[in-house]
């Protein structure tokens, strides 16, 4: 089998030309300054600062090619099932995708990575809150409130419940014109709720429920009318969801972050579907794969966010 990383230096490979399939491992391209390459490659890397997409610019591109490896090299199948999914689904239609990936993060559930980092995991109690979305309609205009402070609005399954509740409205409701997406308290939300991680004992029954109870495929749906507000950590199913909203605006302080690799997953809330059409899925690799967080500004040069401004903090 081959190793599951390939990293090409591009300014000393330019006679042989790009691959013309990436085989079965992560393929990352360096260079010192952009150029047209093959669209095998997963990752592009350049010293040029602000490179055009695809290309990602960094000051020390060895030193992420030596964090890529390491990523890569402790969780191989999950790195090497996250660049497949992001290049089989550029050839499908959205809904289609969103099966895609869910088959993918049931297996990954299934597998050696993800058991062994539930097993060095420290224990959680879940924390259910009584209201955990919460609904304010004002003529067509619908908000849409994370309300798990407590948690930093993650995600258990009872707020993806209520969240797919209120959304269903906004798709049957042609009098919503609007729908406003917002977390309450210090951050839009963490994504995940860690209490809830492995608790389901069968994959293949997860996987049925999270394509049948599908923020994601209802966001999509009613995307054009949604406007997603983000403040604080937008983390995991935090960031991956609020892009599939047609106007993303966040606040200065927002970051956010794909950390599913490091528990041997890759994005199970739609982030290998949303976050493709706004930054590409060489991006979207290098976000999963490095598991860097992103800043408001960066987020925005990327076209992952429409919009930097103040947004007023929610409360109770």
């Amino acid at each position: 089998m081959e190793p599951p990383f390939r990293p090409i230096d591009l300014d000393l490979d330019r006679g042989t030309g790009p691959p013309t399939r990436p085989g079965h491992a992560v393929l990352v391209g360096v260079a010192g300054r952009p150029r047209p390459v093959g669209e095998a490659f997963d990752v592009l890397l350049t010293a040029e600062p602000d490179p055009p997409r695809p290309w990602v610019g960094c000051a020390d591109p060895d030193a992420v090619v030596r964090l890529l490896r390491e990523r890569v090299t402790r969780q191989p199948a999950a790195a090497v099932t996250l660049v497949q999914v992001l290049r089989t689904g550029a050839a499908l239609p959205a809904p289609d995708r969103l099966v895609l990936e869910s088959l993918a993060y049931s297996a990954l559930q299934g597998g050696a990575g993800f058991r062994d980092w539930l097993a060095a995991a420290p224990a959680r109690s879940p924390r259910p809150a009584a209201e955990p979305v919460r609904l304010h309609r004002d003529g067509g205009c619908l908000t849409v409130t994370l309300a798990r402070p407590r948690v930093r609005n993650a995600f258990d399954a009872a707020t993806r419940d209520a969240l797919c509740e209120a959304l269903e409205v906004a798709v049957a409701d042609p009098t919503v014109t609007r729908v406003d997406l917002r977390g309450e308290g210090p951050v839009f939300s963490s994504g995940g709720d860690l209490a809830e991680f492995g608790t389901s004992r069968d994959p293949a029954a997860a996987h049925l429920v999270r394509v049948g109870r599908s923020p994601a495929a209802l966001l999509q749906r009613c995307a054009a009318k949604v406007t997603a507000h983000l403040h604080g950590a937008c983390v995991g199913a935090g960031i991956e969801l609020a892009a599939f909203a047609g106007r993303v605006l966040a606040a200065p302080d927002t970051t956010v972050r794909l950390p599913e690799l490091g528990m041997g997953l890759i994005p199970g809330a739609g982030g290998t579907v949303s976050l493709p059409p706004r930054i590409g899925r060489r991006r979207t690799a290098y976000l999963a794969l490095t598991g860097t967080a992103l800043g408001a500004t960066e987020a925005f040069t990327w076209g992952l966010v429409d919009e930097i401004g103040e947004e007023p903090a929610v409360h109770p």
